[in-house]
């Protein structure tokens, strides 16, 4: 939780919190001690016990915004840091749907059984506890959060899922070198789901590991049978997404490897595909699992690059082979100058630091020209071709004619 820099201060026998009262704030304990009382309906005071440093009190009115449950007052010199309404709501409002809920309703729960043991006074003034875990439900889309994680694990274990492909072109010769592998959600109900509703779910609920596993399998496998059907004479790369739940597994690189072994592909036709904030998160551990896919052949890249936490630094401390230039600074190059001087600073970057540039979400052919005379080396969008089923990118690659990208 966050929480201000400065300190309270109360001096022994000071009254910290009065039970009732609106409460807008908790404290953590730093230094001294506390007597935390209640008080029943017929005036009786019962103490239930002391607090010392490193424990919290006041926590449940930020929470739910009714009254102080507890009096409370400093039995020696105490130093407390703050932690106020808004400081905890900004937080919670950022936390999964399902922690959300249950940390209210678990809060709600144990007033009720304050109010029937009759130790809250004024307990008439607040809504049932029934009322408010629906209205706590409502508020967090927490029902179709859990709804979409339970048909997401079903459309897992049913075969429901599906892979597209997008191919990637080389700017300078026009053709295919490789595709991204993107997942595809067709409900059997309400047909197409889409990515950006599933992901973020799938991620929460730790879904997304096993989907990933899945992912890699299959792209691996429908790498090999391009290739075989199409009998390429230069080998094609298959670039697949993975979140931070997947390097967080200990065993994550020998399922990647293990996987691309069976398949049968060489590890340098691999590109593992993460976004900057995944290295953000966690340094260290990003580090090692990027270097052990490294020594072994994987490619790793950066999607979305410039739309996160961009760093020097991290481009130099990680094992980085590729820069995807995120389409919203492609699609704005020909109204916006401040982006097409940034997209071009991406590209002369990678090209100082020997990287491979992408440019995604190029649409149309003055947009490719341009990447290709400022030394992008290739692209994506629906210019050259949307993300697709296998049996269509056999049809389409089977009559590719190099792209011609005007001089």
């Amino acid at each position: 939780m966050k929480s201000k820099d400065e300190k309270k201060s109360f001096s022994a026998g000071a009254l910290v919190m009065k039970q009732g009262e609106k409460g807008d704030c908790a404290y953590i304990i730093e230094e001294g001690l506390v007597e935390v009382s209640v008080q029943s309906p017929d005036g009786k005071v019962q103490v239930v016990g002391t607090r010392g440093p490193g424990t919290i009190i006041g926590e449940m009115a930020i929470v739910d915004n009714a009254p102080r449950a507890a009096t409370v007052k400093a039995l020696k010199d105490c130093k407390m840091l703050e932690i106020t309404r808004d400081d905890f709501s900004q937080r919670l409002h950022t936390a999964d749907p399902v922690i959300q809920m249950i940390a209210q309703v678990i809060l709600t729960r144990y007033r009720d059984i304050l109010t029937r043991s009759e130790i809250l006074r004024d307990s008439s003034s607040w809504p049932p506890p029934e009322a408010l875990e629906r209205s706590y439900a409502a508020q967090t889309d927490v029902v179709e959060s859990v709804k979409i994680a339970n048909q997401f694990r079903a459309a897992l274990e049913n075969g429901e899922l599906s892979l597209y492909y997008q191919p990637i072109i080389d700017l300078s010769k026009g053709h295919v070198v490789g595709f991204e592998a993107l997942m595809r959600w067709i409900h059997p109900e309400q047909g197409f789901i889409s990515p950006g509703v599933f992901i973020p779910i799938a991620e929460k609920s730790g879904l997304i590991v096993e989907a990933s596993k899945w992912a890699l399998a299959e792209a691996c496998a429908a790498l090999r049978r391009i290739e075989k059907k199409l009998k390429v004479k230069e080998p094609l790369y298959m670039s697949v997404n993975f979140s931070s739940h997947d390097f967080a597994q200990h065993d994550f690189v020998d399922n990647m490897l293990s996987t691309i072994r069976k398949a049968d592909v060489d590890p340098h036709q691999i590109k593992l595909e993460i976004t900057e904030r995944l290295l953000i998160q966690q340094p260290d551990n990003a580090k090692e699992t990027l270097q052990a896919c490294r020594d072994a052949g994987i490619g790793i890249a950066i999607d979305d690059f410039g739309t996160g936490y961009s760093s020097l630094s991290y481009l130099y401390y990680f094992p980085i082979e590729i820069l995807k230039i995120d389409q919203s600074f492609i699609r704005v190059m020909y109204k916006e100058e401040r982006s097409l001087e940034l997209v071009k600073s991406i590209i002369g970057l990678g090209k100082n630091m020997n990287l491979t540039v992408i440019a995604e979400g190029v649409e149309d052919r003055e947009e490719a020209r341009l990447l290709r005379d400022m030394g992008c080396d290739t692209a994506q969008g629906y210019y050259f071709a949307k993300p697709m089923p296998e049996d269509d990118v056999v049809g389409l690659l089977s009559r590719w004619d190099p792209v011609k990208i005007p001089a």
